[in-house]
């Protein structure tokens, strides 16, 4: 029989380090045209056979529907990786430096752009030519990109609305950022008829590093004054109330601790139909613009002001909602999930490299606008410059197991800047880039399906996604209680510790022990699953799925999350 417990608490590919992140507070590095297509004919591993079987639990239940798994699946180095779906069914993750790949099973992936290429570029035709007015500011052989480029965290998704020059309806869009230093940024877009491009320049919408007077940063010859950027024009057109003199108050003459770095866009649709692109990067903050959906120009706010709830709405920029006074947090993502009818926001946090403790946070909101909320109700727009290890979900930080096939470069580090997927059937799945412990350079792209709790949080699953179906009508007691590898990722930025890696064992009788003690439960006829430990409540599920072994297996797993930690545990 089944049994359940409601028990009470007892005692990676090469090194390609430019990405979507600033120097001390963050200082971008970009890759050569080289180094990318170096990286594009990385060498990948061999595809796994899969085929679908059922599985029936030893009491009659009816099991999750499993897929058997041999090999390993083929891999590909994207950086900031920004998920899409064709019209035709295949997902695609887009990422920095025109790194590109598609799947048709989020399992196995194939490049399929050409990296900086500057003439018939897969992504952008000729890049230089077609991306000019964005490379005039910034990202074109230019202080930090001086002999190279820097195109960074692209966004692509499909708009019905879009107006094209032929008087149709609907595009693929493309938005891209451009950068030259960790504050002189802009953010542009493209469109196309087909999600592999070539995608079509239309405007570039938000520029930051701008000064009031003349300036010049070292190996530039960019005037950095705002009256090159898109800003006297809109001011002209009577979209923006004047200049705002919080921009340049600043030590460079930008003021970075007001104001974002215009990289890392990604955009979503709300419940009304609006649309609306979330951006930033250390500096100010994470912003959010209003995007009109027909035209993909940014409806800009006009007037600056600060609302009730002491949230920032700059005239330009938008509404400030997360992070700000250069503390760190970049590679904004939001998603509207119907069935909790809450918007996510996610944001990473730390420098990009494997040493920094670079790792997720997750919040949410009932309004696209905020405020996004953690689940001890801290809000993501920090009131001054505090430490932020308090604030935000962490999702995951540096963790290895047993059961990983990556044994000769250790555990993964560094995981971070995400987005996020609700498929079709209702599938969710995070997708972001790792980096690994024994060779802390190169990176590759994971996903992992994720699941809600009861608290209408996701949790994320244990291993990468190979496929495996969550049994609907949850595990019998027999195929739970055992030993397991326990991680609590805690709330800390790990920088370059491991984390601890514990050994607990769920009892029948519902108690926990080990190295930890608590209690640990699973829902009448459901996956969903609750834990106390340490007088902390958690909520999360079991997962039966393979691991992550050169010869997978299938082990028990349970996720959860509570007090903004996320708890793993992987049977024995």
């Amino acid at each position: 029989m089944k049994k359940r417990f409601m028990g009470c608490f007892l005692a990676v590919a090469l090194a390609v380090t430019g990405c979507s992140s600033e120097g001390n507070n963050g200082g971008g590095k970009q890759v050569s045209q080289e180094t990318e297509k170096q990286q594009s004919e990385a060498k990948q591993t061999e595809n796994g056979e899969k085929e679908t079987a059922s599985l029936d639990t030893e009491d009659g239940e009816k099991g999750q529907e499993t897929v058997k798994v041999t090999g390993t699946p083929k891999r590909v180095a994207v950086h900031d990786p920004s998920v899409a779906v064709g019209k035709d069914g295949t997902y695609y993750v887009f990422g920095s430096h025109i790194a590109s790949a598609k799947s048709t099973d989020l399992v196995d992936w194939n490049f399929f752009a050409n990296g900086y290429a500057t003439r018939d570029n897969v992504l952008y035709g000729s890049l230089s030519e077609n991306l000019d007015e964005s490379f005039q500011w910034a990202g074109r052989n230019d202080s930090d990109c001086l002999n190279g480029y820097a195109v960074w965290a692209p966004f692509v998704f499909w708009n019905d609305q879009y107006i094209n020059k032929d008087g149709s309806k609907g595009a693929y869009m493309i938005y891209y950022c451009t950068s030259s230093t960790y504050i002189r940024s802009c953010i542009g877009y493209a469109v196309s008829q087909e999600i592999e491009g070539p995608y079509e320049y239309v405007d570039t919408i938000v520029y930051s590093g701008f000064t009031k007077k003349k300036a010049y940063d070292q190996n530039s010859k960019v005037n950095k004054c705002y009256k090159n950027t898109n800003i006297p024009k809109l001011i002209k057109e009577g979209k923006l109330d004047g200049i705002n003199e919080q921009w340049f108050t600043g030590t460079q003459g930008f003021n970075n601790s007001y104001a974002p770095n215009a990289i890392d866009p990604a955009l979503f649709f709300d419940t009304e139909g609006k649309l609306w692109m979330t951006y930033g990067s250390w500096s100010g903050g994470i912003f959010l613009l209003e995007i009109d959906p027909e035209t993909g120009e940014a409806l800009y706010p006009g007037k600056s002001e600060k609302t009730e709830d002491d949230r920032i709405i700059d005239s330009y920029f938008g509404t400030r909602i997360a992070g700000g006074y250069t503390v760190s947090g970049e590679g904004p993502f939001v998603i509207y999930d119907e069935e909790t009818q809450y918007y996510y926001l996610y944001v990473t946090y730390e420098y990009l490299d494997a040493v920094s403790g670079y790792n997720m946070r997750l919040f949410r909101s009932k309004t696209p606008e905020g405020p996004y909320e953690d689940s001890k109700g801290n809000n993501a727009a920090l009131p001054g410059k505090v430490g932020h290890n308090d604030y935000g979900i962490k999702v995951m930080g540096n963790y290895t197991m047993a059961a990983l096939q990556w044994k000769a470069v250790g555990g993964y580090r560094s995981c971070g800047h995400n987005s996020a997927l609700i498929d079709r059937d209702g599938s969710r799945y995070l997708l972001y880039h790792t980096r690994f412990q024994f060779n802390p350079g190169p990176f590759e792209l994971r996903v992992h399906q994720q699941f809600m709790n009861s608290k209408g949080w996701p949790v994320t699953a244990v291993f990468e996604n190979r496929g495996d179906k969550i049994s609907e009508t949850g595990y019998s007691t027999e195929s739970i209680v055992g030993d397991y590898e326990f991680i609590n990722h805690g709330i800390q930025c790990d920088k370059e510790n491991m984390l601890e890696v514990q050994n607990v064992t769920l009892n029948e009788d519902g108690t926990i022990s080990g190295d930890i003690e608590g209690t640990w439960s699973e829902t009448e006829d459901s996956y969903l699953a609750e834990f106390v430990i340490d007088d902390v409540a958690y909520s999360g599920v079991f997962f039966l799925q393979h691991d992550e072994d050169s010869a997978p297996k299938e082990v028990m797993t349970f996720t959860a999350i509570g007090d903004n930690k996320t708890i793993w545990g992987i049977r024995k």
